[in-house]
């Protein structure tokens, strides 16, 4: 799809300028750690087709792997897709099925519990990156976004592990635009975004809103630090802002590491490792 048929939000990141910051960060972050190529789990949505993208773009397609992990009840649309990406950027891939794997925690789970099952199957993906990762001496690329971050629409230790993220400050909005202007298929653009945990499953339709509406209602809330008068007084439905405020205070947890009790003496190794190249110790 032509970029120029896409309508860009003024607060939206221009993606070129995205596109660049994002494979600068990745570059440096591989090089402190003295890494070259990076795994991501290629599902056929957009999300990780555009980190696919960016980290091709990067790096080269030959240090990076996009792992397909299809269930049993997994879409065969979504498959398709993931493939498509990978042809399009030509980039090496594998297809690994979680079924047994999977299958094995779920046997205790009831069928109608699907939000554990889907948490399950989103960390029997992570398992099978990671392994991945320590076989080919890779880094896990992350693939969510930012719209998904702050309203926790992610599965903690799932979809939402990785090693480093350039999406994760980018609005699904401005992920859709990075898709057309890396020259995506068209297909991951304009599908309903879905986590293809179970069939029939769509992101929005759970959420009870559109990822441009949060987009539009999120940068304005956070980036911009409206309160929820003002939203209100802008145009947004009390309703939805009082959801949106509630659930990105709700799912703050899954946006934090874990706290841990602090002791005096046991300083943050890589805030005194930060210091003295600042100087700060001496």
């Amino acid at each position: 799809m032509d970029i120029n048929n896409l309508s860009r939000p003024e607060w939206a990141f221009d993606p070129a300028m995205a596109a660049e910051h994002c494979g600068g960060f990745m570059q440096s972050t591989l090089e402190a750690c003295g890494m070259s190529k990076l795994v991501l789990g290629l599902s056929g949505g957009i999300d990780s087709a555009v980190a696919a993208g960016l980290a091709v773009r990067t790096l080269g397609a030959e240090n990076v792997l996009g792992i397909m992990m299809p269930y049993s009840s997994s879409s065969q649309a979504s498959l398709i897709d993931a493939e498509t990406v990978a042809e399009t950027l030509g980039m090496k891939t594998e297809k690994v099925s979680i079924a047994t794997m999977a299958d094995a925690f779920l046997a205790d789970i009831p069928q109608d519990d699907l939000v554990r099952r889907g948490n399950i199957m989103a960390r029997c993906r992570m398992v099978v990156l990671y392994d991945r990762s320590a076989r080919d001496g890779s880094l896990v690329l992350g693939t969510g976004n930012r719209t998904e971050a702050l309203l926790g629409y992610t599965t903690m230790f799932g979809d939402n592990a990785c090693a480093l993220n350039p999406i994760a400050q980018l609005y699904k909005t401005e992920v859709r635009l990075l898709s057309a202007w890396l020259g995506l298929p068209d297909a991951v653009l304009t599908k309903a975004p879905s986590a293809d945990l179970w069939d029939g499953q769509s992101d929005e339709d759970e959420l009870g809103f559109t990822y441009a509406e949060a987009d539009h209602l999120l940068h304005a809330m956070f980036d911009l630090g409206k309160t929820d008068e003002e939203l209100i007084a802008a145009g947004y439905g009390p309703e939805l802002v009082l959801k949106v405020r509630r659930r990105v205070q709700a799912m703050a947890f899954k946006r934090r590491l874990a706290p841990v009790a602090e002791f005096a003496g046991r300083l943050n190794p890589d805030l005194v490792v930060a210091k003295r190249k600042d100087g700060g110790f001496h």
